[in-house]
């Protein structure tokens, strides 16, 4: 069983497969029962949320200043852990909102042994903000917290299963990868994570578990060991 590990979700799957919300309710009630389940199983758990149900970068104005764009990119994210703390909050669960930036009372500035103090209490600790600086991803955040907070893996949910080696929504041959290396992601440049979130993993040795959101429960089956996606190894 994992000690402690760190949960990453898009902002894209707050919203479900609705285009006229950015938050479905059912979905992330979903999302935070297995969150539950997991931490009444003795797993700590830490969450990173992206922001896209709200901005994807200079989707809006391509001749925007992309500091600017990540700016707004990273108080996207602050919202979406707001939502997801309270709904955490309605059934029974702790969770605290830390960011590498003051947002007044709204959230708590990021401290490596406040979030260590939170998790062994048996909250869930949401990172928002990013890193506090632009051309960070969502995925690099995740990687750098959890090498500060000696994460047991990563868990990447997605809205594919898994890697494949071509796009499956394209390529109905396209076949699952269950095992992939670390380093082949960073010699290969391949688009299964951010590089410099799987550079640090690598580095650090943090194994990563990328799998499907969509399927049932798959959180839960995921952090219990079941083989439902794609585990990226950190072997040299």
């Amino acid at each position: 069983m994992y000690k402690r590990i760190i949960l990453k979700l898009s902002g894209e799957a707050l919203a479900g497969d609705r285009n006229d919300v950015r938050f479905d309710n059912g979905v992330i009630a979903g999302i935070v029962e297995q969150i539950k389940t997991v931490l009444l199983g003795g797993t700590e758990v830490a969450l990173v949320i992206g922001g896209g149900n709200f901005w994807r970068g200079r989707s809006a104005d391509s001749q925007m200043d992309r500091t600017k764009a990540d700016q707004i990119g990273m108080l996207a994210t602050v919202m979406n852990a707001i939502y997801v703390a309270d709904f955490l909050r309605q059934v029974g669960v702790e969770a605290v909102v830390q960011t590498p930036f003051r947002c007044g009372t709204m959230t708590e500035e990021f401290s490596k042994d406040t979030a260590l103090h939170h998790l062994q209490a048996g909250r869930v600790v949401i990172f928002a903000g990013g890193l506090g600086h632009p051309f960070f991803s969502t995925d690099t955040i995740t990687a750098l917290r959890g090498a500060e907070l000696g994460a047991d893996a990563l868990f990447f949910a997605k809205n594919v299963d898994g890697v494949y080696d071509d796009d499956p929504a394209k390529n109905p041959a396209a076949k699952k990868i269950e095992t992939i290396a670390c380093r082949d992601i960073v010699q290969h440049n391949l688009k299964v994570i951010d590089l410099t979130a799987a550079s640090m993993c690598f580095e650090q040795k943090i194994p990563v578990v990328i799998f499907g959101l969509n399927e049932e429960n798959s959180i839960i089956r995921a952090v219990g060991g079941e083989k439902i996606g794609t585990i990226v190894t950190v072997e040299d």
